[in-house]
């Protein structure tokens, strides 16, 4: 998938439609030190403007050429830059690294349509795969079902003659409780591609000055967390250690697909919160969801340590789910 929020597709779409002409180049193999993933795009228009990335910089120029000419005689190209080539020196490839690079032009090569039902897919937050067969041009579009591996690793590549582009929805958490933990991890999991939003009804505690550069919502926990809806790229932490405010967030988290959901507390604090949860009506497979207390076992003492042991945690949830 991509690396970043651009939303590429779309924006190739919109400069097609709006009869600039569009391309879309896709990094489909990297060798050595190739400086983007397997999976990163590029758009590029007819008037050579460019948004988002495969390789950092280093080819994106001579990419653009070969869009440009695409766009011109409507083929698709498959194309490799590597040390070996005096092109690739030319352009600034790093030392040892090779990458290939798939370029379609958009209604030619790439149908509109196609491509359509992809930005619709991307929006609605679905969870899509972008396939082309690479010997004779076929492309479609299939669900996360058909390659359930690497929907879970986010991993492009190829299968055979056909490449698997992974367009998983954008990464969420959802935050509850602006306490000290909350200010080391939320910048822990921007850093780590999570789209972050704290709740937290005391303004008090959920405040710009505490924590800038952070979406802030003070509603009630339940009413935020429902307007949020968390689904299966969304993970959920409860920090505040008070029950009024904790419980409404987690009775709507364990009703969502959110793939993480953790409670900060000690396991004699947790056992008084499952017995709420019962009581409630939550079942003991529900219940078992909860990663209570919250984090990996790693000794963590400071707020910081903390932020570490839970976003590791929620790495782990996301990359070998159970």
């Amino acid at each position: 998938m991509t690396t970043d929020f651009e939303d590429i597709p779309a924006i190739a779409l919109d400069w097609h439609r709006s009869g600039k002409g569009a391309a879309i180049a896709t990094v489909v193999k990297t060798w050595g030190s190739a400086p983007r993933p397997v999976g990163s795009l590029l758009a590029i228009s007819g008037q050579a403007e460019i948004m988002g990335s495969v390789s950092g910089g280093c080819v994106e120029g001579a990419v653009v050429a070969e869009a440009l000419e695409a766009l011109e005689d409507g083929q698709p190209k498959l194309l490799t830059y590597g040390v070996s080539d005096d092109e690739a020196f030319a352009v600034g490839l790093a030392c040892g690294g090779e990458i290939g690079i798939l370029v379609e032009p958009v209604g030619p090569a790439l149908p509109d349509a196609l491509l359509a039902d992809l930005v619709s897919a991307r929006a609605a937050r679905r969870p899509v795969a972008y396939v082309v067969d690479t010997e004779n041009w076929a492309r479609k579009l299939q669900g996360a079902d058909a390659f359930p591996e690497r929907f879970a690793r986010d991993k492009s590549g190829y299968e055979e003659q056909r490449f698997v582009t992974i367009h998983n929805p954008p990464l969420r958490m959802a935050v509850i409780g602006g306490v000290h933990i909350a200010q080391h991890l939320l910048p822990m999991a921007r850093a780590a591609g999570f789209a972050p939003v704290l709740i937290d009804p005391r303004e008090a505690f959920a405040s710009v000055d505490r924590f800038p550069e952070t979406d802030l919502v003070h509603d009630w926990p339940d009413e935020a967390l429902s307007a949020f809806a968390p689904d299966a790229r969304s993970a959920v932490v409860t920090l505040t250690h008070d029950a009024k405010l904790d419980d409404p967030a987690l009775q709507i988290a364990l009703k969502s697909d959110a793939f993480y959901i953790g409670c900060l507390g000690s396991t004699r604090t947790h056992a008084k919160r499952v017995a709420r949860l019962e009581e409630a009506g939550f079942t003991s497979d529900q219940i078992a969801r909860l990663n209570a207390p919250v984090g990996l076992d790693i000794g963590a003492q400071s707020p910081a340590e903390i932020a570490i042991s839970i976003m590791a945690e929620i790495v782990q949830a996301l990359r070998q789910p159970k």
